[in-house]
This record gives C-alpha cells, structure tokens and sequence, in this order.
C-alpha cells in the first residue's frame, strides 16, 4: 500500500484527510501544520461547538489561507467524514471518545490517527485502571504505538496509529536507548516534567485562569498521572522486563513546550559521555527530529516551541553515580499534532519530514 502512495504522490495527488474535533489547542495546530502541508487536502473539520462555521471564523490566524477557503465546521458525523472522501482521519478528540469515531472510520476504509489515549495501551486491565472502561478493546492489540523514532516500519503499513502523549515523548526519547543498552538501573528512574498551560486543553477550571497560574508553578496529578501507563508501558518493553517509575508532572506559566528532567543510577559507573553518545547515534542518527546536544548542554523549550524537534543532553553525576537526562519539545507539537502528521506521513509513504521541518 505504501508503493502505491509513493507513486500517486509522485504524480502530484493529494491526499484528502479530515480532522475530527479540531476545535482545540492540538486541532487547531493540526490544522496550521496541514494548511502548509504540501501533500495533503483537508477536505473535513469537524466541531460540534463549531459546526456551521468557516475556519477563518473560528480561527482568525487562517484569514486567507487557500487551502481552507471553503471548508466549514461539520458535526462529527461518521456518513459525512466518510462522503467527505477522506483517505486519512485524524482524531483530535478527548479519551473515550475517539474510540467511537476510531472503529466505524476503520471499517469504512479510512486509516486513522489518534491523538487521544484510547489505543496507546496494549492490556485492557491498565487501560480500565487509568481511564475506565473501553467501548473498542479489540483495537487495542492492533494499534500501533506512534512512536516514529521507535515504531517506524510498523507505522508504515499500520491502520491504526496512537499517537504518544506529550509527557511520554519527552521521557521514552531520552530513556528508550538507554535501557535497550542496559546501562541504567530501571528500578531507579525518577522523573520531573513541566508543561505549558495548553497542555491541560481549553478548561474553564479556576485552577488554569491566568491569575493562578501567572508567575507560579506546582505540581498536580502525582504520583499517578494518566500518561504513567504508557510510559511504564514503553520502558518496560525497551527493559525486557518490568519498569516501574516515579513521575511528577509540574504546571509552568507558558503557552506551549515541555521540559523534562530524568534521574536514574548507573548500572555501569564507568560510563562514559561517549557511549552515551554512542547510544543516542545507534538510535536516532537517522532520525531527523531528535537533536542529541550532547554532556553538559540542557535543552531549552524556547528553542522547540512550534517545531517538531525534540532536544536531549545529559550530565553524570559522579558524586551518586546518576545520570541526569533533560529533554525539551513542544507538547502540541512534538507532544501532539506534528508528531501525529510525521506518522501520517510514513503511512503515507512520504519523507518523513514533509510539511514539519521549520525551525
């Protein structure tokens, strides 16, 4: 299948993808990267707050964009996605309820990106623990984890792909070659992340009006954060064995961006910032979006902020024989939209970069 996309993309055809629940913060960046994407035709939008509505309406930004210039909000109806003739769906929509959309788009022949956490888990049990129950659990062992550093060639001829967390990204980067190499006692990982504001959506809770969140920070949802599962999930997969972590997400006072700080022991306490290197260049010396900074340089958020990069450097800690990991990324990007279309684009069998290398 993927041949025979390379071929009509070669031929300068478009494929025509519709965006479901495209009236958040990660729509709405869905939307801004697939305006600017050359392969691609956006022929749906859906919204039921937004339904009947221009896009530039909604999104003032859009004003001009030929790309969207006749697409209007539609109700999230399964008939109208498909008559839309939408190849590709993307699903922008909260867990538990893309799994509604997810099935039906299937089995109508659409492939189907997934934004939400309703297919990242691999056992039902840890699915129903973290977030209730699951209305399509036969999707589960289908879905692939969409990882594209870690999962590319699954991705490629995947139906089906859940797309990673923004938290889990920021820590399964760093972690995944790390604990592939054994150099790191896993029952030892420790991890700090901090988030932009738009990471918790568009509430109206009091606890994310500006007041309360300008000029503080505090931590929230510890020591059981949702994303747990799937990090715990990936690491223990990348181990061999069981991976269990402590995490503690933090509220930061910016729009977007995420930036994590991981903790672990040495396995190895003659390890060198060279193997460490070594590690990162066998993983991710082909992959485009991860930029490794190297011992001694701590990543930025400002310097991933609207891009689909992710930044990692480290520091040994002799004195504890620690390794601290940092990593940046944008959570609506690298976290969230942009990473979903470098899926897309793999299934699709496009550069993987296509539409995603600005800076």
């Amino acid at each position: 299948m993927a041949e025979n996309w390379r071929f009509m993309n070669s031929a300068g055809a478009k494929i025509k993808i519709a965006v479901v629940g495209a009236s958040g913060y990660s729509g709405q960046e869905l939307l801004r990267l697939l305006i600017m994407h050359p392969s691609v035709e956006i022929v749906a939008v859906t919204s039921r707050a937004e339904a009947g509505k221009s896009l530039e309406t909604v999104f003032p930004r859009f004003r001009g964009a030929e790309a969207i210039r006749d697409v209007e909000f539609i109700e999230p109806d399964i008939d109208r996605i498909v008559e839309s003739g939408a190849e590709a769906a993307f699903l922008a929509l909260p867990h538990g309820v893309a799994y509604e959309f997810a099935g039906p788009l299937l089995e109508k022949g659409l492939r189907v990106i997934d934004l939400s956490a309703d297919f990242r888990l691999n056992d039902l049990e840890v699915y129903e623990e973290f977030y209730g129950e699951h209305s399509s659990p036969e999707l589960l062992s289908e879905a692939v984890y969409g990882l594209p550093e870690i999962r590319r060639d699954e991705i490629r001829t995947a139906r089906l792909v859940a797309s990673p967390g923004c938290y889990p990204t920021s820590i399964l980067l760093p972690l995944i070659p790390l604990l592939k190499a054994g150099v790191l006692k896993s029952e030892t990982i420790a991890i700090s992340s901090l988030s932009g504001t738009s990471g918790a959506g568009k509430s109206s809770s009091p606890a994310f009006l500006f007041c309360e969140v300008n000029e503080s920070l505090r931590a929230y949802n510890a020591p059981k954060h949702r994303h747990l599962s799937e990090i715990e999930q990936e690491l223990s997969i990348a181990a061999g064995s069981p991976v269990c972590v402590s995490f503690v997400p933090h509220l930061m006072p910016i729009n977007q961006g995420i930036a994590t700080t991981i903790f672990a022991d040495l396995a190895d306490t003659g390890l060198t910032d060279e193997a460490i290197a070594a590690n990162y260049e066998k993983a991710y010396g082909d992959s485009p979006f991860v930029r490794v900074l190297g011992p001694g340089n701590f990543p930025d958020t400002k310097n991933v902020a609207r891009t689909n990069f992710v930044d990692i450097g480290w520091v040994i800690d002799g004195r504890t024989d620690r390794l601290i990991l940092c990593s940046a990324e944008d959570n609506l990007g690298k976290g969230a939209s942009s990473q979903a279309i470098q899926s897309f684009n793999l299934m699709f069998g496009l550069p993987e970069t296509v539409g995603l290398m600005n800076y």
